[in-house]
């Protein structure tokens, strides 16, 4: 497709993240931008190799270093709650001029679906003064928000593609074992939410012995599925759409997305999933994230360390605080060690993301900090007590010395 046509210099241009993302479009215009002229874009998760490395004309930004962003040093992250990003995108502060957007064959009324990418798309697509979209006729529509009408692009191309599966690790016995702990946290009828990777799996699969979960969450895995299957995951004891899961967007295998159509799933915007309003009335909500590090003071870091964005704020600060004020628990699950470094310490080497009054527990391979209520002079024992133990003499002094 030749986006000259479409796409001005100075333009601002987003596109569909992870699975739904566009990628024949955001293609063409790496493509293309030469021509075009400068443009400033926005991409959320990527499983796409080329933004490792944009041409020269596009400034790319994001919400954190999401999976290939990683690898992209000229990456600009903007610093916000994923709650956030529809106002953003309202405000025009993010790019929003063209948006570029994956969807299934429109129905019989001529409406197409945002499948499994509602997420920001849906709240982006509102003040986009043009739509160029992919109608993927292997995207699933899906439900829970409305679609977009076929006459709303400005053109379209058709393909017949798989769609981009997410790059995982399997669990190993540390994951399994932080998850074991953490199952000890999630009572019957609580509402979980989670993110993806090895470990969010391992503790999806250790909540298979719960009773009437509920699910409510930015995301939604393989894991989400299994525990479907195992009659775990009802939703029958929700305080707001009950029994059904509630998300932004699917990010898995190939299996998760055929199987969509089999799952009580409703696919909402961000401005609902993510909204402080609508996570307040879910009383008996469990936050579950990961960071790269803890501090001695209970603060988290899942952004950045030495300068350098591995992450972002996205959606836990979000659902940590509401879980923590309003919910029932708010839960940082990490690994004790990164490499040979320990990744709780002395004192952050990047951004705070989480404040320590927004987390519950922290829980390792090696036990359960559990911070609610606790006076500060004792966090710190607390979060030595969880670290790997041939870290904890030198954690140990740092908190003497402090």
């Amino acid at each position: 497709m030749d986006l000259r046509r479409y796409v001005r210099p100075g333009d601002g241009v987003w596109w569909s993240q992870a699975g739904a993302e566009a990628v024949p479009l955001v293609d063409a215009l790496l493509d293309q931008v030469a021509d075009i002229g400068p443009v400033r874009a926005f991409s959320g998760l990527t499983f796409n190799r080329r933004l490792r490395d944009v041409p020269a004309g596009l400034s790319l930004v994001s919400y954190g270093a999401m999976g290939e962003l990683r690898r992209n040093r000229a990456l600009r992250v903007v610093p916000a709650h994923y709650s956030v990003l529809p106002r953003l995108f309202a405000e025009r502060v993010l790019p929003g001029d063209v948006g570029l957007v994956q969807v299934s064959p429109p129905d019989s009324d001529g409406v197409c679906s945002l499948g499994i990418g509602v997420d920001y798309a849906a709240d982006a697509v509102r003040h986009s003064r043009i739509l160029i979209g992919e109608i993927n006729h292997r995207m699933p529509a899906t439900t829970g928000t409305p679609g977009i009408p076929l006459e709303r692009f400005a053109a379209t191309v058709e393909t017949e593609r798989a769609i981009s599966e997410a790059p995982d690790r399997a669990p190993d016995a540390v994951d399994e074992a932080i998850a074991s702990r953490v199952a000890e946290l999630v009572e019957d009828g609580d509402t979980v939410q989670m993110g993806v990777g090895a470990l969010p799996t391992a503790i999806m699969d250790g909540l298979a012995g719960h009773r009437d979960l509920g699910f409510h969450s930015g995301m939604l895995t393989d894991g989400v599925l299994r525990l479907v299957e195992k009659g775990v995951l009802t939703g029958s004891r929700k305080e707001i759409d009950a029994g059904s899961l509630v998300t932004g967007t699917a990010i898995g295998s190939a299996e998760l997305y055929s199987r969509i159509g089999d799952l009580p799933v409703v696919f909402r915007p961000a401005s609902y999933t993510h909204d402080p309003g609508v996570l307040a009335r879910l009383r008996r909500l469990v936050a579950i994230n990961s960071a790269i590090e803890v501090d001695l003071s209970g603060q988290v870091n899942g952004e950045a360390v030495g300068g350098r964005y591995l992450g972002g704020i996205g959606g836990q600060a979000d659902f940590s605080g509401a879980a923590a004020r309003t919910g029932a628990r708010s839960i940082i699950a990490l690994r004790s060690t990164a490499g040979d470094a320990s990744t709780i310490v002395p004192a952050l080497r990047g951004p705070v993301g989480t404040g320590r009054a927004d987390v519950d527990a922290v829980v390792t391979e090696h036990g359960t900090a559990w911070l609610r209520g606790c006076p500060h002079v004792e966090y710190g024992a607390r979060l030595v007590a969880v670290a790997a133990p041939e870290h904890r003499d030198v954690l140990s002094r740092a908190l003497e010395d402090a």
